[in-house]
């Protein structure tokens, strides 16, 4: 079947409407797969039309500026008209202000044909998944066009083949949608992660049974974390749940009150990183979310040494040790503040690095050597400093150059001829 694809960005009109809702318009394109098929595509400006968007109550309905169709319907124009309204979808008000804020928003819209069902002349399905740049909102919809009466004034869209309104739009609504307040989110290696996932859908049903799967991909693999089979009208004893992933659960209760499926990941390893692929199916409707999960871990420091007593006759090497990081990116510097200085200063000569060492649990370790000069002046601070994506500062380890002891040598000589003297005592 020809694939048709919509990608919509943040050009923004937004229409002022009664009772705390509002209309938003995006400016978009209407991409389809070339005649040819592979990778040549054709583009054709196309806008979509968000109808009844509630607007929060602080929110004053003068600051939108209307939008108002043009007087003549043109059958060229792709001017797709959306009833969000019934379900609702969750936080679109971030649709509303998205182009002043300076986001942009990304929308993907493709034909869509319901799983196993002979597609009738009177409706067309298209799913339409939305995102904004900078902000935890994507959702993917399932459209469905609506009956227009048609008479002999009835225009057709020309690319398309769909009547129009008299306004010149495709009119559709909303019939199931799959929402994520999250894009990506990290957890602490060991720790436990909530990957938030929901679904809606109209009032009356598309069915009343629910399967929700959970899939990870990473590195061009992917498998099952979990799936789960539940009934909508809370039958008892109606979830059928199978883990593949020890340590992951989904609350059934959950599905059906609140069109909840996140899933509960504990005792998280490395392995558990990656793409979370979220996939409720209803009837013959499915549609996803798409979550990144990072693990992390930040990385223990230490010294060689816990002081340093000067040598002035040849250098010493102090060790740095950066243990049990993840990720990868870990990065270490050395820094010197003399008794003359006020700040800081990184050292010109850094030391040797070891390479990385991964550990059973997936956690690096590296380590860094400074060879300390004599000619140091005593009551110098030499620090080791370290940076990663886990730590929301650098973690820093130091240390004070301390002076030789005065007259240790002659101490030490002198202790050794009364030992002498001592022992040449008793012997006599």
């Amino acid at each position: 079947m020809k694939m048709i694809v919509v990608i919509l960005f943040g050009f923004f009109l937004t229409c002022v409407c009664a009772d705390g809702v509002a209309d938003v318009v995006l400016s978009c394109t209407l991409v389809e797969e070339g005649m040819g098929g592979g990778t040549s595509l054709t583009r054709t400006p196309a806008t979509l039309i968000l109808r009844d968007v509630p607007v929060p109550s602080d929110e004053s309905l003068e600051t939108l500026t209307p939008f108002v169709p043009t007087s003549i319907p043109d059958p060229d124009a792709i001017l797709l008209e959306v009833k969000v309204s019934s379900p609702e979808i969750p936080n679109a008000h971030l649709l509303l202000h998205a182009d002043c804020n300076e986001q942009e928003v990304m929308c993907e819209m493709s034909r869509y044909s319901p799983h196993g069902s002979q597609e009738s002349p009177a409706s067309t399905y298209f799913m339409v998944s939305l995102d904004v740049e900078g902000v935890e909102f994507g959702t993917s919809l399932i459209l469905q066009t609506l009956v227009v009466e048609k008479d002999q004034s009835t225009l057709i869209q020309n690319k398309l083949g769909l009547p129009l309104s008299r306004s010149g739009t495709i009119l559709s609504e909303v019939i199931f949608l799959v929402y994520s307040h999250m894009k990506s989110v990290s957890a602490p290696l060991r720790g436990n992660v909530i990957l938030d996932c929901g679904f809606k859908q109209q009032e009356i049903p598309l069915a009343q049974e629910v399967a929700v799967e959970w899939r990870l991909q990473h590195r061009g693999k992917g498998w099952k974390v979990l799936e789960m089979k539940t009934r909508l009208d809370e039958a008892e004893g109606s979830a059928v749940v199978h883990a593949e992933r020890v340590g992951s659960s989904m609350d059934a209760s959950q599905i059906a009150g609140e069109g909840n499926v996140s899933v509960i990941l504990t005792k998280l390893k490395v392995l558990d990183e990656g793409t979370y692929i979220c996939t409720v199916s209803i009837g013959l409707f499915h549609a996803q979310q798409v979550i990144q999960l990072q693990v992390i871990q930040p990385p223990h420091v230490s010294l060689s040494e816990e002081k340093l007593v000067l040598n002035t006759k040849s250098s010493q090497m102090l060790s740095c040790y950066c243990a049990n990081y993840y990720p990868l990116d870990a990065q270490m510097e050395w820094l010197s503040l003399s008794p003359a200085d006020t700040e800081p200063t990184v050292l010109p000569d850094q030391g040797s690095l070891s390479s990385h060492r991964q550990h059973g649990d997936g956690t690096y370790s590296l380590s860094s050597h400074l060879s300390v000069a004599s000619t140091v002046s005593p009551g110098t601070i030499i620090t080791c400093r370290v940076s990663h994506p886990a730590l929301q500062a650098p973690l820093s380890v130091s240390l004070v150059v301390e002076s030789p002891e005065p007259g240790s040598y002659w101490w030490i000589l002198g202790f050794l001829v009364v030992t002498l003297l001592f022992f040449y005592q008793v012997m006599s």
